[in-house]
C-alpha cells in the first residue's frame, strides 16, 4: 500500500513539473484565484487545484486590415498599418482582457480612423510619421491596463480614389512647369543682366567693341568654306577716320 502511494505521489510530482521558456511567463492560479506569475524555468504546478497559462513576452505583429477613412476635407482614403507590442505584465494581459491580441487590433483601428479623419490630405500624405506617432501614443496608453506596451505603429500604405489621382497628378504636372517657367525667367534676367554688364564694359573701353566685333568675325570665318557678308558699323569707320584702326589691328595681332 505504501509502495502505491509512493508511485501516485511520484506520478503527481512527474505531472505538477511545468517548463517556462525564457521567452515565457506563466500566470499560476491556486483554486481559481491568481497567486504569482511564473518565471522561466522549471516550476511546480500541482494538478486539480492549480493551474496556470503561457504567455509569450516577444514582440508580436498586428496587421491591421484596411479601413476606409474620411479626411477632414472629405476625401475617401483606404489605409492599413501595422503594429509592433509586447507583453510587459502578463498577469495583466490575462486577468484584465480576454483576448489581448484581438483587443489591441481592434483599438488600433478605431484610433486610426479616428486620428486621420482629424487631419486633412494633404497632412496625411505628408505627415504621416506624425501621424503614427499620435497613433501610437494613443494605443499605447489605452493599453497599459492590459499590460501591453505598443513598440511602433506604421502606416503602410494610403490608397487613394482614382479620380483623386488624377487631380494630385495634375497638380503635381503644374507646379513643374511652373518651377520649369521660373527657372527660364530667372536664367534669362541672370544673362540680360550679365550683356548689359558686358554692353557697359565694352562701350566704357577705347577699341573694345571694334575688338570684339573683329574677334566675332574671325570665329565666324575659321570654316574656309563659310562666305560672310556684313556691315561694318559706324565706329570701325570713324576709328579709321581718326587713326584709331591701326591700334586695334595691332592689339588683335598680339592676342
Amino acid at each position: 500500500m505504501s509502495v502505491m502511494l509512493i508511485i501516485i505521489a511520484i506520478i503527481i510530482l512527474l505531472n505538477s513539473i511545468k517548463q517556462i521558456s525564457e521567452y515565457e511567463r506563466g500566470v499560476k492560479f491556486t483554486c481559481g484565484k491568481y497567486t504569482k506569475t511564473l518565471l522561466p524555468g522549471w516550476r511546480l504546478v500541482f494538478p486539480i487545484f492549480q493551474s496556470y497559462k503561457k504567455i509569450d513576452i516577444r514582440t508580436k505583429v498586428i496587421d491591421v486590415p484596411e479601413q476606409e477613412v474620411i479626411t477632414k476635407d472629405n476625401v475617401s482614403v483606404k489605409i492599413n498599418a501595422v503594429i509592433y507590442y509586447n507583453i510587459f505584465d502578463s498577469a495583466k494581459a490575462i486577468l484584465e482582457v480576454e483576448d489581448f491580441h484581438y483587443a489591441v487590433s481592434q483599438l488600433a483601428q478605431t484610433t486610426m480612423r479616428n486620428s486621420v479623419g482629424s487631419v486633412t490630405l494633404d497632412e496625411l500624405l505628408s505627415c504621416r510619421e506624425k501621424i503614427s506617432t499620435t497613433i501610437c501614443e494613443i494605443v499605447d496608453k489605452a493599453s497599459d491596463e492590459w499590460g501591453v506596451k505598443v513598440i511602433n505603429v506604421e502606416l503602410k500604405d494610403v490608397s487613394l480614389p482614382g479620380e483623386m489621382k488624377r487631380v494630385i497628378a495634375k497638380v503635381a504636372e503644374a507646379e513643374r512647369e511652373k518651377q520649369a517657367v521660373i527657372t527660364k525667367a530667372e536664367g534669362e534676367l541672370e544673362a540680360s543682366k550679365n550683356l548689359a554688364d558686358a554692353a557697359t564694359t565694352l562701350s566704357q573701353a577705347p577699341g573694345a567693341l571694334h575688338l570684339r566685333t573683329l574677334a566675332t568675325i574671325n570665329d565666324v570665318s575659321s570654316d574656309q568654306s563659310n562666305t560672310i557678308i556684313f556691315a561694318v558699323p559706324l565706329e570701325v569707320l570713324r576709328a579709321m577716320e581718326n587713326g584709331s584702326m591701326a591700334n586695334v589691328v595691332n592689339k588683335i595681332k598680339k592676342h
